[in-house]
């Protein structure tokens, strides 16, 4: 089952900041936001998710204007309308309900058929009903459209029909899979510079400097859901494995958050015994997705004094990235030799900058 999302102008909050309100004339809301939207539920998507932004003043999730007037109305969506998660009681912190319970009057009375994760329908429809505030019919809309997409889906022929223990295990580190996330890591990565620094060869003595060069976690990103990293290797393990652990020296050298300069020592006096650098750098996995703005997206800490120092040794030194967002790369610019920018490359990431690395 496909679901469009988020519903709508989720790209434009003031200021850039998530959930914040969205102040825009209608014409260029219809002109360049709304397009989109309507191509998904034109092309048969049966879900649609609300955003947590305001649009004209009113959560999208409370919104009768974007989910009756538009959706259901001028487009004839035919599908469900569900909310992101906990949107409804969000509408309390927006300052748009008292409490829960008239939140829910208003997303239900909106037009909003599923609370995703919320569970105000769950502790306050009957109630709300029975006290007259949501009619019985706007009760049979909503689970009308539901029942009617989970037919089409099949699930009341078989319930439990995409969860299978077998095809799990088929599925699940299965090394073609494997294989192709490894490409995909591969073909996302960006070299934005490389000054006669790369490839390494084989055999080089290379120093790893970084937290993040030794973390798996950040690897994953933010929305890794429930995605598992022990199995996983490092950007280090990686290294090592394809170059040889006697010929790779790791100092942290610094934390990728903090001040703590503590480790410098230990990562010039790696520095002094390899041939090569690599360094990582960049921001902790928590710092993208959602309500996760930053003021200022230089790379955090002391990581950059850190990759100056090294640079002043005259070492050639690569530097890979990991990071959600652009940053500002002035500095890094200067000393670093070479730059890949591999986001944050997932499961296979860590083989797959040591791929490139190594040419």
């Amino acid at each position: 089952l496909a679901c469009v999302k988020h519903f709508a102008a989720y790209g434009a909050p003031l200021a850039g900041r998530d959930y914040n309100t969205v102040d825009m004339s209608e014409r260029q809301f219809r002109e360049f936001y709304l397009p989109p939207y309507k191509a998904g539920v034109n092309a048969g998507a049966l879900s649609v998710m609300t955003a947590f932004n305001e649009y004209d003043g009113v959560p999208a999730t409370g919104n009768a204007y974007l989910l009756k007037d538009i959706l259901k109305g001028e487009w004839n969506f035919q599908g469900f309308v569900v909310t992101d998660y906990t949107s409804i009681n969000e509408m309390v912190h927006h300052g748009y309900a008292r409490d829960d319970a008239e939140a829910g009057v208003k997303a239900v009375n909106a037009g909003v058929d599923m609370d995703l994760q919320g569970e105000v329908y769950f502790k306050y429809l009957i109630d709300l009903v029975d006290s007259g505030v949501v009619s019985m019919k706007t009760i049979d809309e909503s689970v009308r459209r539901i029942l009617d997409v989970k037919a089409k889906l099949g699930l009341f022929d078989n319930p439990y029909l995409y969860c299978d223990i077998a095809r799990e295990n088929e599925v699940v580190s299965n090394p073609e899979i494997q294989a192709l996330a490894r490409e995909v890591a591969r073909k996302s990565m960006v070299l934005l510079k490389n000054e006669g620094c790369l490839p390494f060869d084989r055999g080089d003595r290379i120093a790893v400097i970084g937290e993040l060069a030794a973390s798996r976690r950040d690897l994953l990103g933010s929305w890794k859901a429930a995605g598992e990293w022990d199995d996983m290797n490092s950007i280090l393990d990686a290294v090592k494995a394809y170059n040889g652990p006697a010929n790779v020296i790791y100092a942290e050298g610094c934390r990728k958050m903090g001040a703590d300069r503590s480790g410098f020592k230990a990562a010039m006096d790696a520095v002094g015994q390899a041939d090569k650098v690599l360094m990582v750098i960049g921001e902790d996995w928590d710092w993208s997705g959602e309500a996760a703005s930053r003021t200022d997206i230089g790379v955090p800490g002391v990581q950059s004094e850190l990759l100056k120092l090294i640079a002043s040794t005259g070492k050639p030194v690569a530097v890979v990235l990991l990071n959600g967002r652009p940053l500002v790369l002035e500095e890094e610019n200067r000393d670093a030799d070479a730059i890949l920018e591999a986001w944050y490359p997932g499961t296979m990431g860590a083989e797959a900058v040591a791929d490139i690395i190594f040419g």
